[in-house]
C-alpha cells in the first residue's frame, strides 16, 4: 500500500511537469512533433490527475504511519509543482490581454514615432498597434471599419499577424495557451481546439485544419505610418503593464542578445530576420540584409510578379503584385518607379490614382519561417 503513495505522488509531479513541458519553451520541448501528445494530456488532465490522487490517498494512511514526514514532504512537493506550472508557468497567467483598450489620434498620441507598429486598414478606417505593447499582450481584440479584428505577435517567432476572430460563422475568443516549435498557441473557447499564431492555423482539436481569415496588415515605423495614414488611430499603454513595454526597444531594434528573442546579424542564421512572402502553395524568404542593400527587389512566385520595397526609415517595408513579369520597378525616395509612372507607399499612382494591388509581407525570423514554410524559396 505504501507504494501506491509513492507511485501516486511522483505520477502527480511528473504529470504536471510533462503537461506544460510540451508547450512551453522547456529544453528540447520546441523541436519536437510532440502537439498531439501535448493536447491529450491537457484534454485528460483531470482524470490523470484522479488516478493518480487516488493512489496517493490509499497510500496516504500506511505511509503516514510508517514515515509522516515523508508524507508531509511528498504532498508540498505537489503542492509546489501544482502551482508553479499551473499559475507561475502558464501562458494566460504570465501575459494579459490589455484591461483598458485606448486609441488615440496623432496629436494625443504618447507613443515615440520611430517605434514599430501593425498597421491595419479596414473600409476606410486605420488603426496602428504598436509592437512593444504586442510583445507582451501577444493579442488585442478590436473593432475596424466595423469588423472584429485579433492583432498577434509572437516575440520569439517576431510575427506579426492579424485574423477575422470568426470561426464557423461564429464571434470567437482566444486564450494563450502556450506555443509550438516556439510559436504562440491560441485555444479557442468553444471548441478547446489549439490554433497557431503565425498562421492561424487549429493545428489539434476538434477544427484541426481550419484557418481563420488573416487580414491585410503592415509592419511599418510610426511614422512612416501616420504620414500614409494621418487619420490613423493609435493604441496607447495600458498604464498596468508599462513595465512589461519598457524593455522591448532592444527587440525592436534587433539588438536584444536574450535565447529566444535576440537576433543573428547574419543573413540565413536561425535568428536571421527575412521578408516572408506566400502565393498559393509557393513562398519565398528575401535576406533583410540583402533587402536593405538592395531597397527594392523584384521577383515571381506561383507565376506572380511581385515587388517589395524598403522605406529610407530601414524599417517600414511594402510588397505589391507588378502590372506585367516584364515590368520592374526601381526606387528613389520612397517612391515606386515605372516607365513615366510614380506609385507612393499606399500603392496609389501619383497622377492617375492607379492602384497596386498589396500582398502580406511578414518580417520573420527566418527558423519561423522555415518551420512553417517547408518548401520556401530563398532570395
Amino acid at each position: 500500500m505504501k507504494k501506491l503513495f509513492y507511485i501516486g505522488i511522483i505520477g502527480l509531479i511528473l504529470f504536471e511537469i510533462l503537461n506544460v513541458y510540451f508547450i512551453m519553451p522547456m529544453p528540447g520541448s520546441q523541436r519536437m512533433r510532440s502537439i498531439d501528445l501535448a493536447y491529450f494530456f491537457n484534454t485528460y488532465r483531470w482524470i490523470f490527475r484522479g488516478f493518480f490522487g487516488f493512489l496517493t490517498i490509499v497510500g496516504i494512511v500506511p505511509m503516514f504511519q510508517f514515515k509522516r514526514w515523508i508524507v508531509i514532504v511528498g504532498c508540498l512537493l505537489v503542492g509546489i509543482v501544482t502551482y508553479a506550472i499551473n499559475y507561475e508557468m502558464a501562458a494566460d497567467t504570465m501575459f494579459y490581454q490589455p484591461e483598458t483598450l485606448s486609441l488615440k489620434d496623432a496629436k494625443e498620441n504618447k507613443v515615440k514615432t520611430d517605434r514599430l507598429v501593425l498597421g491595419v486598414t479596414i473600409n476606410g478606417e486605420s488603426k496602428a498597434y504598436p509592437i512593444s505593447m504586442l510583445v507582451y499582450h501577444h493579442q488585442v481584440r478590436d473593432v475596424l471599419g466595423g469588423k472584429p479584428i485579433m492583432v498577434t505577435y509572437c516575440s520569439v517567432c517576431r510575427t506579426g499577424r492579424v485574423f477575422e476572430p470568426i470561426v464557423n460563422g461564429k464571434l470567437e475568443n482566444f486564450r494563450l495557451v502556450g506555443m509550438d516549435h516556439f510559436n504562440a498557441m491560441f485555444e479557442d473557447e468553444t471548441t478547446k481546439s489549439w490554433w497557431r499564431q503565425a498562421n492561424g492555423k487549429a493545428i489539434t482539436g476538434m477544427l484541426k485544419g481550419t484557418k481563420l481569415p488573416e487580414l491585410e496588415a503592415q509592419q511599418t515605423s510610426l511614422a512612416t505610418w501616420l504620414k500614409l495614414y494621418p487619420d490613423s488611430k493609435i493604441m496607447q499603454a495600458d498604464l498596468k503593464f508599462k513595465e512589461n513595454y519598457d524593455s522591448t526597444a532592444k527587440y525592436e531594434s534587433g539588438k536584444s542578445k536574450k535565447e529566444l528573442t535576440g537576433t543573428d546579424s547574419l543573413s540565413w542564421k536561425r535568428k536571421s530576420w527575412v521578408v516572408g512572402i506566400e502565393s498559393g502553395t509557393e513562398s519565398i524568404a528575401i535576406d533583410w540584409n540583402r533587402l536593405k542593400k538592395e531597397r527594392i527587389v523584384n521577383f515571381q512566385i506561383n507565376k506572380k510578379p511581385l515587388v517589395v520595397a524598403l522605406a529610407s526609415d530601414n524599417k517600414s517595408f511594402f510588397a505589391f503584385e507588378r502590372p506585367n513579369a516584364q515590368t520592374k520597378f526601381s526606387f528613389k525616395n520612397d517612391t515606386l518607379l515605372i516607365e513615366n509612372q510614380k506609385f507612393d507607399l499606399k500603392g496609389i499612382e501619383v497622377n492617375s490614382k492607379q492602384q497596386l494591388k498589396k500582398i502580406n509581407a511578414h518580417q520573420e525570423f527566418w527558423h519561423s519561417w522555415q518551420e512553417f514554410h517547408l518548401t520556401t524559396t530563398k532570395y
